[in-house]
């Protein structure tokens, strides 16, 4: 049977009828730049032999800017050449001065293996003797010394850099004396606690460079997001240039919205994303499509694998189709990257460990089962496909999920430039003052100096009330005899963390993460489904006490949803609007929360498959909130009714928010109350999980009338006939239809909202 060529398929998916939108990318020719006349003979040599005669104008925007000593963000496409917006300036800068050092910051230990050998063939054409390597978690003692005292460019992650290097600076003198460049690469990815907790360390890494003499030039990299050059400013506390011209050339790509059929029409139940994945990959594979497939979880991947081995392999052979996820050895990984690169291997399936930059070389084609999550890791993932010019496709198969299904079915809002703004609050109370500590373990504070621009005297004497600095002469000393970076995790707020202990193996327990208390009491009670790098684990036991989760690895189709009973008290007042009868506030709240049943929910259609109790004392959490509140209950709507349309606007809001504001589900909670304490009135609180708020609530307040008209506009649109899992979450069986009533009521809201202010 003859093999069908891409455009071929491509013609024949144009007459699926699941086919919801086709979207046609045109192709674009590279712009061009001549090398700087002051660029290293050797460099522009050793470029030459890489293929590379001239520049992207992009990339000679940035080497310009960097020359001129200004901080830099450059913000293109997958596959665009960004890493020589960093390797150019830095190489060109260490061959002509070889005393200078730069350190290159990347968020996973992949992709800084990956970026490493890239830097190294090209310092070995250059013929010259730089010295460059990671410095991680693996890395070999021997090793670690010579990068200490003579590495030119040391290449590392935040984590290393926050527990490994700044409280070891005596012994990185070298570095620190002479660092000129600073990389951050995949900027996008440091958001929400993460990225708090990361602009803190860089906070740090300054202080050490200025006590050692140096002020490096901050060189950052990002995915497209709606604000590349505030998030870099807010994480490196100074003045950004935004270098967005692109010049690099884009072959001509088709982005397809697909969407499954329905299989159960009164509540609007689809078949699954996965199984559909399998279908199309499937076509591809026979076909010899180089192909990529990603999933959300290890889960899904080894079964879409697994799916796709059993039916092509007596067509294509089995070692063509391989997964690539986060549990795979370092050698497996490399050999999948290699064979992917020389093309002996034709199919991937892989979670998003594949999303950030790793060079794999010429895919054709992508497939996405399930919308990633935002905007900006849709683009990377489907960057993918058609790496290097030519004719690509890239399908997203919607799964049932509301947020899904949004999306879906709002094509232009997708296809517009990335709504996404990533937010980070370094000014986080509980975060700074872990911070503080560390910095005063890695250099004592002098009076009247501030922590990247933060007074801190204050956190300063408390510090030395509770024993843990000691202040003589002007200057607070480190005291405790522990060392405080080892017990600050980057990624939660608070500290008093629960221990997450796999104990699939018997033998060798193993400790695979960990988590704030306030997220424990929903996601690790005892019998919880938790996800861990897309690995399901049910909760054996929660040891609260001990403060200690033990899980085993488990493969099932349910997840699990906790319910809160939750009070919230407000605090402060800091900003608010209001119109007509309605107030939108943001503040200060205090959460006492309980939980006290959780629900097993089946991954393909939201059903609930069974329940259980939780048994857990009340937990406080002060964080930040916006709310939306009613003078009173309308008149046309009896009490409980509008109870209803309340918990339905809050369903929809819980799914929505994380479209426009940069984070997970579960990062940030709603709560709706037909009576709130505080004020008696109807009210519905959006606030962040975390100890202190990462400004995810603030973004809500300040978004707040496009997010309720995309509310209204999705429950409008949602084809089930009065509620559904997908929309409100709820059937109202008799009396009115809520949905109507909730549509109706949201129309006039927004009127009265795009009136005048009060």
């Amino acid at each position: 049977m003859k093999k069908q060529t891409l455009s071929e398929w491509i013609e024949q998916l144009r007459q699926d009828p699941n086919v919801v939108h086709w979207h046609e990318i045109e192709p674009k020719e590279a712009s061009f730049v001549p090398f700087p006349d002051e660029l290293d003979p050797r460099l522009g040599a050793a470029l030459k032999a890489r293929g590379i005669a001239s520049l992207y104008t992009h990339q000679a925007a940035a080497y310009d800017a960097v020359q001129s000593g200004r901080n830099i963000v450059a913000v293109t496409p997958t596959a665009s050449g960004k890493t020589l917006c960093y390797n150019l300036p830095v190489l060109d800068a260490i061959a002509k001065e070889p005393s200078i050092r730069a350190l290159y910051i990347f968020p996973t230990k992949a992709l800084a293996q990956d970026q490493k050998n890239e830097l190294n063939e090209i310092i070995a054409e250059m013929g010259v003797s730089i010295y460059s390597h990671t410095y991680d978690g693996d890395t070999a003692p021997a090793l670690r010394q010579k990068i200490r005292q003579a590495g030119h460019i040391v290449i590392t992650n935040p984590d290393m850099l926050h527990t490994a290097i700044l409280p070891h600076h005596t012994k990185w003198i070298s570095l620190f004396e002479q660092l000129r460049y600073v990389v951050i690469d995949e900027l996008h990815t440091y958001r929400g606690v993460f990225g708090s907790h990361v602009a803190n360390v860089i906070r740090r890494l300054k202080r050490i460079c200025a006590f050692y003499g140096s002020r490096p030039t901050f060189i950052c990299t990002s995915a497209t997001i709606a604000n590349p050059k505030e998030l870099a400013e807010r994480l490196i506390g100074e003045p950004v240039a935004l270098i967005d011209n692109n010049g690099a050339p884009r072959g001509r790509k088709y982005f397809v919205f697909y969407n499954p059929p329905v299989v159960e029409r009164t509540m609007n139940i689809r078949q699954s994303a996965t199984k559909t994945a399998v279908e199309l990959a499937r076509q591809l594979l026979v076909n010899r499509i180089p192909t990529i497939v990603f999933a959300r979880s290890r889960v899904r991947v080894e079964l879409i694998l697994s799916h796709l081995q059993a039916g092509v392999n007596e067509r294509i052979g089995d070692t063509t189709i391989r997964g690539y996820r986060g549990g795979y050895l370092p050698s497996e990984r490399r050999a999948i990257e290699k064979g992917l690169r020389s093309g002996e291997i034709i199919g991937v399936v892989s979670t998003n460990a594949l999303e950030l930059g790793v060079d794999i070389g010429q895919l054709q084609a992508c497939i996405l089962t399930g919308y990633p999550g935002t905007i900006a890791s849709t683009w990377q993932q489907a960057g993918r496909a058609g790496r290097r010019q030519g004719d690509s496709l890239v399908v997203m198969i919607a799964s049932a999920s509301p947020l899904d299904q949004y999306i879906i079915s709002h094509p232009e809002y997708f296809f517009a430039r990335s709504p996404e703004a990533a937010r980070i609050n370094p000014d986080n109370l509980l975060i700074l003052v872990d911070h503080i500590k560390c910095a005063a373990y890695e250099l004592p504070f002098r009076r009247g100096e501030t922590f990247g621009g933060v007074e801190v005297e204050e956190v300063l004497d408390f510090l030395a009330e509770q024993g843990v600095l000691n202040e003589r002469a002007g200057r607070w000393h480190w005291m405790s005899d522990a060392f405080p970076a080892h017990d600050i995790s980057l990624r939660s707020a608070a500290q008093e963390n629960v221990v997450i202990i796999d104990i699939s193996d018997t033998a060798h327990h193993r400790v695979i993460g960990e988590m704030d208390r306030f997220s424990a009491m929903t996601l690790l009670h005892d019998e919880a489904i938790y996800l861990h790098e897309g690995a399901q684990y049910q909760v054996e036991k929660l040891d609260w006490e001990e403060k200690k989760a033990y899980v085993r690895q488990v493969d099932v189709e349910y997840f699990t949803d906790a319910n809160l009973a939750v009070r919230l008290d407000v605090l402060s007042e800091d900003r608010s609007e209001t119109r007509g009868q309605m107030a939108v506030r943001y503040g200060d709240v205090s959460v006492r929360a309980m939980a006290t049943i959780f629900k097993k929910l089946k991954l393909s259609t939201f059903e609930n498959i069974g329940s259980g109790p939780i048994r857990l004392p009340e937990e406080t959490l002060h964080t930040s909130a916006a709310w939306i509140e009613w003078e009173a209950v309308p008149s046309r709507f009896s009490p409980a009714l509008f109870e209803q349309l309340l918990v339905g606007i809050a369903n929809v809001l819980g799914h929505l928010v994380p479209v426009f504001v940069m984070c997970d589900r579960s990062d940030l909670h709603v709560v709706p109350q037909l009576k709130a304490p505080h004020s008696g009135r109807p009210t519905i609180f959006l606030y962040d999980r975390y100890p202190g708020g990462v400004g995810l609530s603030e973004a809500v307040f300040e978004r707040y009338e496009e997010i309720m008209k995309h509310v209204k506009e999705w429950v409008k649109r949602c084809p089930c006939a009065d509620g559904c899992p997908s929309c409100i979450g709820i059937s109202s069986a008799d009396g009115p239809s809520l949905k109507r009533e909730l549509v109706q009521f949201l129309d006039e809201q927004l009127a009265v909202w795009a009136g005048p202010s009060v």
